[in-house]
């Protein structure tokens, strides 16, 4: 018997077999998201090959705000100091950026730019808003950057422009930091994260840079002393992958669920000729219930090169930190694109709400039967869709399969459509709430249908929207 998991009224998602005890015909399935519109194409003096990498991307109130990589050519009046820079631009919508004046850096003899740092820290500076509760509002965002052999130093900022170093020395010292290092502030387990690239070394080795490109993550109460690093860990069967970057992030809504879209790298690929690198990309998806132990049903590509023959070149398709709600039923991702091509931009993807991965079963159908867990909840609602031929059962069981009492599959009916927050109503009219804290099994059965999620909820009318959080100013998806 396994192991009875208490999920409260946690929203699940099903991208991994955390709940699942048993399919039979039916799978987990990756929901790969739509490709829309260019965010923003490197066009600008200051804005070369190369320019779009590492990206962040952040809801704060009413304010889109975004953090990209720029290179431009080494001279002989500005050299790599003044080439290298981090920018900055804002939308009011996640859809319509635009790159704002600050006046802050000079560009050849001009502040007219959306600069905020330049020099060697502008290669992999990663900010982030910090969501922690009382954190000074001086402090509302903050930052790593740095690379090997000096390690990640801490930035501070008030307004997530105007940027200072919290100390001279780094904070970080142990890995290969010539990356995207990404740091959040995890309110499941109260402190902050720091997932950063290290390489594993499979065999003997004579220079820092040869290995595998690894993932590895550390945390701090206080941004300032960091843990010892662990590194990612996977399940036995899964291969040993390069992964370039990681863009870690716990999900909105289901902050308990950690997401992670690392840049798989092939180094020894080759597709376009006259490519000055070699080398091609795409991106994966991956998550997490602790934060280091990784599962991955799904090995193929989650970001996809296409038909596109400049996303077939090295190092394109990076996804950027950061998922945000462009509506309050879509999420919105960037990617960037073209990298090292004269091009190079960011475009925005999206997908429906959560639905990062399913149960899936084709036209035949299938079933999966999770294991039994606790919730507390009055109503049961589902993330769902099918064809116009397919079709959802549901079934409540006790702890040893058996269905129970007015929740059975006849009770359930048959449900067909495509929806965010189905609310279940059962043909005996009772209600879940008596079966709060008793162990309890879902079974699905699907025909040309996918469950992407499900959630016991208290018996107030099922919200979902972005609420601005006054105190810190983050957005966050919230369910009620």
């Amino acid at each position: 018997m396994s192991d009875v998991i208490a999920i409260g009224n946690r929203l699940e998602l099903f991208i991994d077999h955390f709940l699942l005890e048993k399919m039979d015909r039916a799978s987990l399935k990756p929901n790969v998201p739509a490709p829309k519109e260019i965010a923003l194409t490197m066009n600008q003096p200051w804005e070369g090959t190369g320019s779009a990498a590492y990206p962040t991307v952040f809801q704060d109130g009413d304010t889109y705000r975004l953090y990209y990589r720029s290179n431009s050519a080494v001279t002989e009046a500005y050299g790599k100091a003044q080439a290298q820079c981090t920018c900055y631009a804002e939308s009011k919508d996640g859809i319509d950026w635009h790159r704002p004046v600050l006046g802050l850096m000079d560009f050849h003899g001009s502040s007219s730019n959306n600069i905020i740092l330049q020099g060697g820290m502008a290669h992999t500076f990663a900010p982030f808003l910090d969501l922690k509760p009382g954190i000074p509002p001086q402090e509302r965002f903050k930052a790593l950057a740095g690379n090997w052999p000096e390690g990640l130093v801490a930035f501070k900022s008030g307004d997530g422009v105007n940027w200072t170093r919290m100390r001279e020395a780094p904070v970080i010292t142990d890995g290969a930091f010539d990356s995207q290092n990404i740091a959040f502030w995890d309110r499941e387990s109260a402190q902050y994260r720091c997932y950063s690239r290290y390489f594993e070394r499979c065999f003997d080795v004579t220079e820092f840079w040869h290995g595998i490109r690894a993932i590895q993550s550390c945390t701090s109460t206080n941004f300032m002393q960091w843990s010892k690093q662990t590194p990612n860990q996977y399940d036995d069967e899964v291969p040993l992958e390069h992964f370039y970057t990681n863009a870690a992030i716990p999900c909105p809504g289901a902050e308990h669920i950690y997401l992670s879209f690392p840049m798989r790298f092939m180094p020894d690929r080759c597709k376009v000729d006259g490519f000055p690198k070699s080398g091609i990309s795409d991106s994966v998806l991956m998550s997490s219930r602790d934060g280091v132990h990784w599962s991955r049903p799904f090995m193929s590509s989650w970001i996809h090169a296409g038909r596109d023959e400049r996303n077939w070149t090295a190092r394109s398709l990076t996804v950027a930190h950061g998922i945000v709600s462009t509506s309050p039923d879509e999420f919105s991702i960037y990617v960037a694109e073209h990298y090292e091509w004269e091009d190079a931009r960011l475009r925005r993807y999206a997908l429906p709400r959560h639905r990062f991965g399913s149960i899936h079963a084709d036209y035949a159908g299938g079933y999966a039967v999770t294991k039994p867990f606790t919730m507390d909840g009055e109503r049961l609602v589902l993330n769902y869709s099918t064809s116009g031929a397919g079709s959802i059962r549901l079934q409540l069981e006790d702890e040893t399969g058996q269905p129970l009492d007015g929740f059975a599959f006849a009770d359930f009916g048959v449900l067909f459509g495509d929806e965010l927050d189905y609310e279940v109503e059962w043909k005996s009219g009772l209600s879940v709430a008596p079966l709060s804290g008793i162990p309890i099994r879902l079974r699905i059965e699907l025909h040309d249908a996918d469950l992407y999620a499900f959630q016991f909820v208290p018996a107030e009318k099922q919200i979902c929207e972005v609420q601005s959080d006054e105190k810190r100013g983050a957005n966050q998806v919230q369910f009620f």
